[in-house]
């Protein structure tokens, strides 16, 4: 890593981090450790008699954006002009659509599922052949892609869809509003299903074979390239100093993990939010002849990443906690501790196995028919000693693990890639307990490392390079990571967990049974299915 002249105290970084949640902006020193932070919560509306619509609101966000700048620089004490470099990420698949003049008129979250109907409709195309194609090209299927929201603006808002001259994601509108310039990088635009893995460049044919225009497609950037400087109403609106290099961002969970230091192939890394993500670097783009599993380009050139998802794995905890375990949250209250670690001590004393108990929450990631089982818990026994609130979220901790366990399990199947250890990040990596879990799960070590939200850092390093402040990404992304933790396997409790794996994935097939059955209610289906 090398750095400028500059004095080191004189000189910081900013990331916008737009998340599914809120928008933050933090400001980092060199050495990557965090100096400041602006939070703003943002809200996606559904849109009147559209279901699964959620409408990004352009100019609302932009403020709540700005604010958070505001928010940080004042946080830090520091002047604009010691801001060496800003970059954006954000979630993946949300989009933004411009007109000829540059002008953002339409966006939409990730969560947007207003276009079940168009993702049934493009799978019919040669007879089911068109999504493989899509796949075997991008790595992604069309359920969670660009091309059947387009379908839907060309069908419902014909106005919006004339009007459309450019598309790209939110992480590059935030670039774009700061700078001026329009361009997306592959981490982030590789969502979209219209984006080739080995070129790392925009595909036309996919939208001329969907029936779409393919005259919309921006330029390709690099993370981590300069994209432009801050304009002077940028300046004006944030209170960014005119002339701030802005440097290409990406997607949250390819950034994640050059937080993490994850760059080199064959690395993996579970990140463990509201959804986890088990990520394994690949040497070369590689998709699954099954269709199980998601491939993104890394933001590393030339490399992919295979990303499997569990679905509401934190929101399940919080659930859990909200629901069941009010005299936790008082008695943590009154202890000043976190009502997650008073629960791990607590479930610390249960044995390994939870007596048994068997959660059905998220499927392991079946891609191309990806549907859940109704939320339950399986084996409980009437016997308070052994069913109880510590059993229970023990259970939860274990069955997290375990179904991470299944999706690098599907990708070591396709890639030939089985890790030797693996990053746990992200809020669940706080929980000591949920760390060993993982460990002895999966039967390999498992490091935490010191900054836990390393999207943002992530981030915060392409802005870095953009400017000439680092080197190259990934030597970077190495040399700024530090760990805090690490947790060996236990063999005993891996041979108990490779037969409760066994037995979770035959109990979970029978509960799709009942939601194929219509007896039950599915926790989430893929649009289109």
């Amino acid at each position: 890593m090398s750095t400028t002249s500059a004095s080191k105290q004189d000189a910081y970084l900013m990331a916008l981090d737009a998340g599914t949640g809120s928008i933050r902006a933090v400001i980092f020193n060199l050495e990557g450790e965090q100096i400041a932070a602006g939070q703003a919560e943002w809200i996606h509306l559904p849109v009147p008699d559209v279901p699964g619509s959620m409408e990004f609101d352009l100019s609302k966000n932009w403020q709540l954006a700005c604010q958070c700048i505001r928010q940080a620089l004042h946080e830090a004490q520091i002047p604009a002009s010691t801001i060496r470099a800003v970059a954006a990420c954000s979630m993946r698949e949300g989009i933004v659509l411009y007109n000829k003049t540059g002008q953002p008129i339409w966006a939409c979250a990730n969560v947007d599922a207003r276009a079940s109907r168009e993702v049934s409709e493009l799978k019919e195309i040669h007879d089911f052949e068109f999504e493989r194609e899509v796949y075997e090209c991008s790595g992604q299927t069309l359920a969670l892609s660009a091309m059947p929201r387009l379908l839907w603006l060309a069908h419902h808002r014909p106005d919006i869809y004339r009007q459309a001259a450019t598309v790209t994601m939110i992480s590059d509108w935030l670039a774009c509003m700061l700078s001026g310039e329009l361009a997306v990088d592959p981490s982030n635009a590789g969502t979209t299903g219209m984006l080739d893995l080995a070129t790392r460049n925009w595909r036309p044919d996919l939208l001329d074979m969907a029936g779409l225009r393919a005259d919309m497609l921006s330029p390709v950037a690099e993370t981590g390239t300069r994209l432009g400087s801050v304009t002077a109403k940028a300046a004006e609106a944030s209170g960014l100093l005119a002339g701030t290099p802005v440097g290409m961002g990406g997607g949250d969970v390819q950034l994640g993990t050059l937080g993490l230091g994850v760059v080199r192939a064959g690395q993996t890394a579970v990140l463990g939010g509201t959804f986890w993500q088990q990520v394994v670097n690949l040497p070369e783009p590689v998709t699954d002849p099954e269709m199980n599993i998601r491939i993104n380009p890394h933001v590393i050139p030339g490399m992919a990443q295979a990303e499997s998802i569990s679905f509401f794995t934190g929101l399940t905890m919080r659930w859990f906690r909200d629901a069941f375990c009010s005299e936790e949250k008082l008695l943590s209250q009154r202890l000043g501790v976190d009502t997650y670690s008073l629960l791990e001590d607590m479930a610390a004393r249960v044995p390994v196995g939870s007596w048994g108990v068997t959660p059905i929450f998220s499927d392991a990631m079946h891609f191309k028919t990806w549907y859940h089982a109704a939320p339950s818990f399986i084996n409980l026994s009437i016997d308070p000693e052994r069913c109880n609130k510590q059993t229970l979220f023990r259970a939860l901790e274990e069955n997290a693990a375990i179904v991470s366990a299944c999706n690098l399990d599907l990708i070591a199947e396709f890639s030939g890639i089985r890790a030797r250890s693996l990053v746990f990040a992200g809020g669940g990596s706080k929980g000591k307990l949920w760390c060993q879990i993982l460990s002895d799960v999966t039967g390999i070590p498992v490091k935490v490392p010191v900054v836990k939200e390393a999207t943002a850092l992530g981030c915060a390093i392409a802005a870095g390079v953009a400017a000439g402040v680092y080197s190259t990404l990934a030597e970077t992304g190495e040399s700024l990571v530090r760990w805090e933790r690490e947790y060996q396997p236990d063999a005993v409790n891996h041979e108990i967990y490779l037969l409760q794996k066994s037995n979770w994935q035959a109990v979970y097939l029978d509960q799709l049974g009942l939601v194929d059955r219509a007896l039950t209610t599915s926790m989430w289906k893929a649009p289109g299915l």
